[in-house]
């Protein structure tokens, strides 16, 4: 398929490249010129903006926007101009939306005759070699006309469709706060070790590698700590400062709404917000560590 991209950061260019590695068409713009040179190397066709990028896109154009949330609107909107002036076509945003906005967006295109399609990304960047997980929703008819390029991000059987509208960022919203949680609990347990004083040799990144052979705590993000560890056993040059990047905020948000409570949830979300006050400690530099091992997040305070 052909389609064209907005945001190359550290996992758009991923997905970029495992299209054209399945044989897609990928037009691009990018405001860096080492990137475009870059991507020029992976075989991707360049756009000098967004209006050559629609008009190369041809007939029904499909754009994938992967960008922070914050500029999503202001994208959304512009794009969805272009898209009109073709005759219609799909914006898909793969990034890290509030779902109640995804909503409100898709309804506004539909009536412009665009169909913005939303895919909860997850993978961070290893998605490149191990494809990603991937959350769907919107349109179902245009998901379908999509799916080989669903089935060329993905892992095998790591996509799936979730119903309309905001379907697939609600699914990966809550998949972001359960990983606050799971997170939270490996620091409060290696901090544990480190600080107790019980026994002041013990070696975490030997704990770390026991627990990855058959234990039920093994997993891909313990498999990361264990290379944090070894490599950096007192976690010199981390600050503690861990970003907060809204998805737990929302989940914590509807929750409410409901009256019920998430207490693993806001007690991991808590501990990322006082991090960002001043209150730091061996966990939140192992969260930090974490971030930056699985998403190419910064690992200090900029």
């Amino acid at each position: 398929m052909k389609l064209g991209m907005i945001g190359l950061g550290k996992m758009g260019k991923q997905v970029a490249q495992r299209l054209l590695a399945d044989k897609h068409e990928v037009v691009l713009i990018s405001s860096k010129p080492e990137t475009l040179e870059e991507a020029k190397g992976w075989g991707a066709q360049i756009a000098t903006d967004r209006k050559d990028l629609v008009k190369k896109l041809g007939k029904d154009p499909i754009v994938w926007i992967m960008i922070p949330s914050d500029v999503v609107e202001e994208e959304i909107a512009g794009l969805t101009d272009l898209i009109q002036e073709a005759g219609g076509g799909t914006i898909v945003d793969a990034g890290n939306s509030d779902y109640r906005q995804t909503r409100r967006r898709a309804g506004l295109a539909a009536e412009r005759g665009v169909i913005l399609i939303d895919s909860g990304t997850s993978g961070g960047i290893h998605g490149l070699a191990n494809g990603f997980s991937m959350m769907i929703g919107g349109d179902k008819p245009t998901v379908d006309r999509l799916q080989p390029i669903f089935v060329s991000l993905a892992q095998p059987g790591g996509w799936g469709y979730f119903g309309p509208a905001g379907a697939g960022h609600f699914t990966k919203m809550v998949h972001n706060a359960i990983e606050y949680g799971i997170m939270e609990s490996y620091a409060e347990g290696y901090r544990l070790l480190k600080e107790s004083g019980d026994y002041p040799t013990l070696d975490l990144a030997l704990a770390a590698s026991v627990w990855q052979h058959g234990s039920i705590i093994e997993s891909s993000l313990n498999g990361l700590t264990g290379e944090i560890l070894r490599s950096n056993p007192n976690l010199d040059g981390i600050d503690g400062y861990v970003a907060e990047s809204g998805e737990a905020k929302w989940t914590l948000e509807r929750a409410q709404e409901l009256g019920m409570p998430l207490p693993s949830i806001q007690a991991s979300f808590d501990v990322r917000v006082q991090s960002q006050q001043g209150k730091t400690h061996f966990g939140t530099k192992l969260l930090a560590a974490m971030r930056n091992a699985f998403g190419g997040h910064a690992i200090n305070k900029q």
